[in-house]
């Protein structure tokens, strides 16, 4: 019995997953909001609750990969600021997956990915308004990282959705791109990492879904590529257009019953 058989998935459906790690690997050395989409593609072909499982060694493998392009531009101190309230954050979104069925899922990812693409235009206007960030160093700075790390963490685990979050504090924190890159690389692949025994325990990850990723994983390496290649030439607000209304569209179909 081969892969597409186990999961009952057609070719156009496999065809939809294994654009989806393209854009994985590629969010992972330019873009990191842009993997909602994936995870819209993901949530629409497989069960909800199983696609979470399935996607997760996928962007373990697109962190590896964007930490040996971008190792030396982490800034560690803030890392150090987000791993508590994000480890807070996980195991709330632990607690709500172990009482929530497939469908509560599948709307909860919906109602995060709508969530995740109005809080980006938010940080788009307020960066368009030119609005200083807070220092980490400050109270305010500090209430932030909190803050958006407990949110993270209950979006990573829930949806794998932690990456606008992410994006947006590390933004509003002054990160340039290379240390943006660098930071955000090293911050979700401990993340990332530290999320599998909790699926394991959960059902989410197994022999089947792992039999799944070997057949996509060959595919986040070349989106990573084209990321690193891409990361000087794309044109930022354009594409970011795109995912915002790319990521709209996938939450609205989870919604839809």
């Amino acid at each position: 019995m081969n892969t597409m058989t186990l999961w009952h998935i057609s070719g156009w459906e496999f065809a939809a997953l294994a654009a989806a790690a393209l854009l994985v690997g590629f969010s992972k050395t330019a873009v990191s909001g842009a993997n909602t989409v994936s995870l819209a593609v993901f949530a629409a072909v497989l069960p909800a609750r199983a696609s979470t499982g399935v996607l997760l060694p996928l962007l373990i493998t697109g962190d590896v990969l964007a930490v040996l392009t971008y190792r030396r531009h982490a800034h560690w101190p803030t890392l150090w600021r987000l791993f508590p309230a994000v480890g807070a954050g996980v195991v709330a979104g632990t607690l709500f997956l172990v009482r929530a069925g497939d469908g509560v899922v599948r709307t909860s990812i919906g109602a995060i990915l709508l969530l995740m693409a109005g809080v980006t235009v938010w940080r788009r206007r307020r960066a368009g308004a030119g609005e200083e960030p807070d220092a980490v160093t400050t109270r305010a700075g500090r209430v932030k990282a909190r803050s958006y790390g407990v949110l993270g963490g209950f979006t990573t685990m829930v949806a794998n959705a932690g990456g606008p979050v992410m994006s947006m504090y590390l933004l509003s924190a002054g990160f340039r791109k290379l240390g943006f890159l660098g930071t955000s690389a090293f911050f979700f692949l401990v993340v990332n990492v530290s999320k599998v025994p909790f699926s394991a325990g959960l059902g989410l990850i197994d022999g089947r879904s792992l039999l799944l990723d070997a057949a996509l994983a060959v595919f986040v390496p070349p989106g990573a590529l084209l990321g690193r290649w891409a990361v000087d030439r794309i044109d930022q607000r354009l594409f970011e257009q795109f995912v915002i209304a790319a990521t709209v569209v996938g939450g609205v179909q989870l919604l839809l019953p």
